[in-house]
């Protein structure tokens, strides 16, 4: 495939797959993934600013779910966040490494690394499932993002203890990280409220958030750290300033356009590209064996708690909380690029992380849809 008509590609399967997902009412995220399965196999390569903006486009994602956080409930629903996420990560993180290590019998590093994949809960789709089917200011979506951010937190942490080394560097990253959080959250919401920035056609709000997010992909780079975890911890910061203000929800729905328009697509497609058919194909007991794992542990450690603690979304809850993507494939490029997997289990896991997206959202989108007021809390 030529490298220039990419570009016209992508933007073809952008605009398409917004057309499907208006026509047949399914998230548009899982249609990009699965365009992206589709163009990656008939011989469209990833270039250096697909990779690189679709890296970015999980970031802005991760931000925006932080920002919708409500940090009210948060604490009020601790208990039952704390409950659900670590269960959400613990039940998959232990049924990946036993299928892995004593059924397929991969040595303890690959075992770890799957478990880890498996574990997570992808910020990126419960977000735009939530923002789409406006169920993010209802109780059950703002539990589902405190869950989710409980359960990556989680992730996050196995990938850094179990596989990283900490250096100096990371101590700087983390360090960075907390001081530009502290200085945004304490002087950012007389910036974005300022009477002479506002409502400007410069945006300078939403480039002060940009500048905010490729700092910490700049040091998590040089400290060999993930920056979607500061990210989110930045937007749940900044969640208080565009809940509270007329004027700061209009600069994230703006946010919100920007990114779902351009930068978040290019997240799904790419994501979708990684899948080797072919791969799978041939290891098809092995890839049906790790979706099954992770489909039943997750279910195992999410629907019981779920259904005491949000019983009008409970089943919901549940599906949505066994996706995968964002950390999943954060933890399988480390691997891949690390030397603990190879390109062949890359693309086994990353396929089971894709299909967990599409198969647990389609069902609850067709059939268990929580119907309930919104949370005025």
């Amino acid at each position: 495939m030529v490298a220039e008509v990419t570009p016209l590609i992508i933007g073809i399967t952008v605009f398409v797959s917004s057309l499907i997902s208006l026509r047949i009412g399914i998230s548009v995220a899982i249609i990009e993934i699965l365009a992206g399965v589709l163009i990656g196999n008939i011989g469209v390569k990833t270039q250096d600013w697909m990779l690189y903006l679709s890296g970015f486009g999980g970031i802005v994602l991760t931000f925006l779910a932080g920002a919708e956080i409500n940090t009210v409930l948060m604490k009020q629903k601790f208990k039952e966040s704390i409950l659900i996420g670590f269960f959400s990560f613990a039940a998959p993180f232990a049924g990946g490494f036993l299928f892995a290590h004593y059924i397929l019998v991969w040595n303890i590093m690959p075992s770890l690394l799957a478990a880890t994949a498996l574990s997570e809960t992808s910020i990126a789709v419960v977000y735009s499932v939530l923002m789409e089917t406006g169920l993010s200011d209802t109780i059950t979506g703002k539990m589902l993002f405190s869950c989710t951010f409980i359960t990556n937190m989680f992730t996050a942490l196995s990938l850094s203890f179990l596989f990283t080394k900490p250096t100096l560097y990371t101590a700087t990253f983390y360090a960075v990280s907390f001081v530009v959080i502290m200085l945004v959250n304490r002087y950012s919401g007389y910036f974005l409220r300022h009477p002479k920035i506002f409502n400007k056609v410069i945006e300078p709000e939403i480039k002060l958030i940009f500048f905010i997010l490729f700092i910490f992909i700049f040091f998590a780079k040089i400290g060999v750290g993930q920056a979607v975890l500061p990210a989110f911890v930045f937007g749940m910061f900044m969640s208080k300033h565009f809940h509270s203000y007329r004027k700061t929800k209009v600069i994230k729905n703006r946010l919100k356009t920007i990114a779902y328009a351009v930068i978040t697509p290019l997240f799904f497609i790419v994501g979708g590209m990684k899948i080797e058919l072919p791969v799978i194909i041939s290891s098809i007991g092995i890839f049906l064996g790790f979706f099954a794992v992770k489909q039943v542990s997750k279910f195992i450690g999410v629907y019981f708690f779920a259904k005491k603690y949000i019983p009008n979304g409970s089943m919901y809850t549940t599906l949505l909380m066994s996706t995968g993507l964002t950390f999943g494939l954060i933890a399988l490029v480390f691997g891949l690029q690390s030397g603990i997997i190879d390109s062949s289990k890359y693309s086994l896991l990353t396929g089971v992380l894709i299909l967990s997206c599409v198969i647990p959202t389609v069902i609850a989108q067709k059939w268990f849809m929580p119907v309930e007021e919104e949370d005025i809390i």
